[in-house]
């Protein structure tokens, strides 16, 4: 399945899953038996995949999900959301998960005003997350803003890019998480 981690290439012909729509290997194309682990496990992997998280992290998740009030694929799903690279790409000011990311470690993002250098630093509902003074006019930052330009914003976010600031509004619930993934699936595989 496409998550379009690359950005643009995935909307062009050179795209991987277009030209080879298989799985990899010599008996790629023979496999056609999908066990329900396999099912379990393709899902937990793109999600990992999507949001750029590590087996441990996404593990670690998952138990405070379980432990917190609610429904758990809900409350995984609201972990994952904000983080802090997360909220960078819903918000316009990073072209991808990657790049937010970067420009996180390289301590050009804040968070009410301080520097922040984690890019799994939880956001709460009235942080504003911004650019530092320097980079704001950065390549990286316009070229983010002229690409999120057609890109629907999450309502629990209201994006400002003329002060290059963000303002979470509120925790996001499931029906605000686009992602194509079955949350059912991944909790699971966990519980086994």
């Amino acid at each position: 399945m496409k998550l379009f981690l690359k950005g643009e290439r995935c909307d062009a012909e050179r795209c991987a899953l277009e030209r080879r729509p298989y799985p990899p290997g010599e008996h790629g194309r023979g496999r056609v038996k999908e066990t329900e682990y396999l099912i379990q496990l393709r899902e937990k992997q793109k999600a990992k995949h999507l949001y750029g998280v590590l087996e441990r992290q996404f593990r670690n998740y998952y138990r405070k999900a379980v432990a917190q009030k609610g429904v758990t694929g809900d409350n995984l799903f609201r972990f994952l959301e904000t983080r802090l690279d997360n909220v960078l790409f819903r918000g316009g000011l990073a072209s991808s998960r990657n790049d937010a990311r970067q420009m996180i470690n390289h301590g050009h993002v804040t968070v009410n005003g301080k520097k922040v250098d984690i890019g799994s630093a939880p956001v709460k509902a009235g942080d504003v997350v911004g650019i530092k003074e320097k980079g704001r006019d950065s390549v990286r930052v316009l070229t983010a803003l002229k690409a999120a330009e057609g890109r629907p914003v999450p309502r629990w976010l209201q994006p400002d890019p003329g002060k290059r600031e963000i303002t979470v509004l509120d925790l996001p619930n499931r029906e605000d998480i686009d992602v194509p993934i079955k949350e059912s699936l991944i909790i699971e595989l966990y519980s086994k």
